[in-house]
This record gives structure tokens, C-alpha cells and sequence, in this order.
């Protein structure tokens, strides 16, 4: 029966991936392509990697595809082609092929890589938290984890860069209209409680258990998202200072961090076992705030001329 359900699934996961490149249409190709980060991600459970699999779920299926949605939705509104016309580019099908093929010959050419149980155990207690996967991105490998905050942070920049300089100061995305007492209305009440409460619960819980500030983070601007769309708060402005500190406050804290283990003794980015559990703690709670706040944004879009309050 397990052998039978995995095979399966790695079927539907294969023939989603096919359909999201070869689907006829834009749309189309975003509904695919959301659904196959959702069976991605019962993969990541069914290979035991359920930090993975919140991650997988909540960015790589729900976040990306909403801004993939946002982004098709602009080009309909600029009157642009969204729904092009089905063509192969020879030059891309051979790039894609031989990609394919250099990938799978790395992939068996690889040696088999010792498993790192001992030496995770052995060095586990002293991250200062109980959960292997955090006390990996935040404290003994924790430049990846850095440099994903600071990508997310240049992609909102450059996506900023778009907005004309007469719509600077106008409030971020376009204007929402809900009708009272509509299907909007109503997750508005009900969907950023419940939110709120699971985001927070995920991010505090990734010390010792399957969670994090990315994933709680993403909730957190699914939250923030619901509200905005249903009118329970405005978005802010760019230029609201408040806001961009909030948006720096995780890379920054966790460039000091790195900083003040570089100082006491250890690698930069190493902290030192007496603090490394508050520290990642601190760290944790500025990137949850980082994180939330400029997925959010990425989804609203920068401020449209038809945005003028």
C-alpha cells in the first residue's frame, strides 16, 4: 500500500510539473503549478521533512502563486496578452533538455554523503534548541538562512523600483472594494484571528519542533493580505519609516548576532552556547516580523496610479 500511494504521487507530481510547462494558457499553468507545491509538500511529509513541507506549502505552493495570480492580473488589467498563444522555442526546448540531462549525470555521479546523526547529536546541545533543522539555519549554517532574508528583502527594492515617482507617497497596491456582509467580508473577521494565533504558534514552536519564522512568517502575511482585501486596515505608504524598519530588523539583528558570536570568541554567525538559545529566540522573532511584513508587500505591489488617497 505505501509503495502504491508513493508512486502515485510521484506520478501526479511528474504529470502537474508537465502540465504547468506545457498547459495551454497563463492561468492554467498557475493552477498547476500551485497544485504541484501542494503534492510537493506531501512528499516532503512522506520523506519525514516536515519543516520542509510547511515551508513548501506555504511559499512555494500559496505565496508564489498568489503573486504569480497578482501578476497575471496586472497584465490583464494593462491590456496585455495573457492568454498567449502555445509556441516552442527550439533554443530554450535544448537549454531545458541539456539542463535535464547535466543535473540527472551530477545527480548518480554524486557520492553518497555520510548521514550527519552522530555529529548533529554530538553538537546539538550546543545551539540552544532542540530542533536539529533550526539550530542547522540559525546557528551552524546560518548563512543561508541570512542570505534568504536579505533576497526577499532585495526582491521587494526591485519590485518598488517599478512605481513612478508621482505615486511614491500613495498607499501600496490597488484599492480594495468588499461588499458588506459578502464571503470576503466575512474571512475578514474570521480568518486573522486564527492566523494570527497559528503563525505565532509556528514561529514559536521552531526551537524545539517542525516550524520557524519563515513559515510563521508566511501565514502571518496571509493574515495581513485577508485584512487588507477586505478593508479591515488600509496598506501603508513606502515612505512610512516605521515600516522600513521592520522590514530591516531581521537581516540586521541577525548581522549583529553573527557579529557579537564573531566577538565572543566563536565564528561569525557562530553563537556561543550560553546565549545561543535567547539569541535565536530574538533572531526568530525579528525575522518573523521581516518576513510577514515583506511577503505582504510583494503580494500588494507597489502603489498604481489609480491608488491616490
Amino acid at each position: 500500500m505505501t509503495l502504491a500511494f508513493n508512486a502515485a504521487l510521484c506520478a501526479l507530481i511528474l504529470a502537474a510539473a508537465l502540465a504547468t510547462i506545457l498547459g495551454r494558457g497563463i492561468f492554467r499553468s498557475i493552477m498547476f503549478f500551485i497544485v504541484y507545491g501542494l503534492l510537493m509538500a506531501v512528499a516532503w511529509v512522506r520523506l519525514d521533512v516536515v519543516d520542509v513541507a510547511l515551508a513548501e506549502a506555504a511559499i512555494g505552493a500559496g505565496l508564489t502563486g498568489v503573486l504569480f495570480l497578482a501578476a497575471f492580473g496586472r497584465l490583464v488589467r494593462e491590456g496585455a496578452e495573457a492568454e498567449p498563444p502555445r509556441r516552442i522555442n527550439p533554443p530554450a526546448a535544448v537549454a531545458c533538455v541539456g539542463l535535464t540531462a547535466a543535473l540527472t549525470w551530477a545527480w548518480f555521479s554524486l557520492p553518497i554523503p555520510e548521514r550527519p546523526g552522530p555529529q548533529l547529536a554530538e553538537a546539538l546541545p550546543r545551539a540552544g534548541v532542540e530542533n536539529p533543522v533550526t539550530a542547522v539555519l540559525l546557528n551552524f549554517r546560518a548563512w543561508d538562512t541570512l542570505l534568504e532574508s536579505i533576497v526577499l528583502l532585495a526582491a521587494l527594492i526591485g519590485l518598488w523600483m517599478l512605481t513612478r515617482e508621482d505615486d511614491w507617497r500613495n498607499r501600496l497596491g490597488l484599492p480594495q472594494h468588499v461588499r458588506p456582509g459578502g464571503v470576503m467580508s466575512g474571512f475578514g473577521r474570521v480568518l486573522p484571528p486564527v492566523g494570527l494565533l497559528v503563525g505565532v504558534y509556528l514561529a514559536y514552536v521552531g526551537a524545539d519542533r517542525p516550524g520557524g519564522a519563515f513559515q510563521g512568517g508566511t501565514v502571518l502575511a496571509a493574515v495581513g493580505l485577508v485584512a487588507a482585501m477586505t478593508g479591515l486596515v488600509r496598506p501603508p505608504r513606502i515612505s512610512a519609516p516605521g515600516w522600513r524598519a521592520v522590514l530591516v530588523a531581521g537581516p540586521l539583528v541577525f548581522l549583529v548576532a553573527g557579529l557579537a558570536g564573531a566577538l565572543l570568541g566563536t565564528n561569525f554567525l557562530t553563537l556561543p552556547a550560553p546565549v545561543a538559545g535567547g539569541a535565536i529566540f530574538v533572531i526568530e522573532v525579528a525575522l518573523l516580523l521581516s518576513v510577514a511584513v515583506t511577503l505582504t508587500f510583494l503580494v500588494l505591489g507597489p502603489p498604481e496610479g489609480e491608488n491616490r488617497r
